[in-house]
């Protein structure tokens, strides 16, 4: 079979991350077909801060790196930021498959239950969550997000702190159980690092509803979809959201990285 090539995301830096970025390329490898290369980019400096400037800030760079990233010959392009600034523009300039941890944790939830829910690392990412929830046609199945209270950065250190897992695990079940007890079938950790946290937990739910991590879904779906390319040619619709632009637009819009 041909190989494969992705390119992942992340919207942490190398030097902030500490041990997730070893963590996080191990649990990849693991999850990846044979013959799939998955190799994991960064933004400097990091999203670490939750806030809604931070994220567009950081969803610029994402996108750059997505249209290099193309040139340099990957087959794929995963953003593994749950809240993905910058995705439909980032398949709107790609010619490969661009797919998104919010989005595939999301849709795949939906084939697990009917109801689903999402704790999340900080209050200030509700609001975002319900946006993306709205424009993915979700609000009759997604209907609750709660939080917990860290900043991005701050979460990475429970990876090197001893019972850090233990610790973060216990903040996001007394979220979790309250959307359980209002008929949530399926809960979803609100970005890629509490979901690498969490892959530690083996068959992890609250109360039976099952807690997913979406950094599998997410390769799995990439990997998917660039083989359907392959096979059938299937690819995103070129008809309102996903136009592809002129490539002077796409080339003023990289080298202009301050958008000046």
């Amino acid at each position: 079979m041909q190989p494969i090539k992705i390119a992942y995301q992340s919207f942490t830096s190398r030097e902030q991350a500490g041990s997730y970025w070893d963590k996080l390329q191990t649990h990849i490898d693991q999850v990846k077909d044979p013959e799939t290369t998955v190799d994991i980019i960064g933004i400097d400096p990091p999203d670490a801060y939750a806030h809604s400037l931070m994220e567009w800030r950081t969803g610029r760079e994402m996108i750059c790196n997505a249209i290099v990233a193309e040139k340099d010959g990957y087959d794929g392009f995963a953003i593994g930021h749950f809240q993905e600034p910058g995705l439909y523009e980032t398949r709107s300039v790609l010619n490969i498959p661009v797919h998104s941890l919010g989005e595939a944790s999301m849709l795949y939830a939906c084939q697990l239950g009917q109801k689903i829910g999402i704790v999340t690392m900080n209050r200030r990412y509700i609001s975002w969550f319900h946006h993306q929830i709205g424009k993915y046609g979700l609000r009759e199945r997604v209907t609750g997000v709660h939080a917990m209270s860290f900043q991005p950065g701050s979460i990475l250190a429970a990876f090197d702190k001893k019972n850090g897992l233990d610790e973060v695990a216990k903040l996001f079940a007394e979220q979790g159980q309250p959307l359980v007890d209002q008929g949530i079938d399926v809960i979803i950790p609100g970005g890629g690092i509490p979901m690498l946290l969490f892959s530690g937990i083996s068959n992890h739910n609250i109360s039976g509803a099952p807690v997913i991590n979406g950094i599998p879904i997410l390769i799995k779906m990439t990997e998917m979809a660039i083989k359907l390319k392959r096979l059938t040619g299937l690819s995103v619709s070129r008809t309102n959201d996903f136009i592809q632009p002129p490539k002077e637009f796409i080339d003023e819009f990289i080298n202009n990285p301050k958008g000046l």
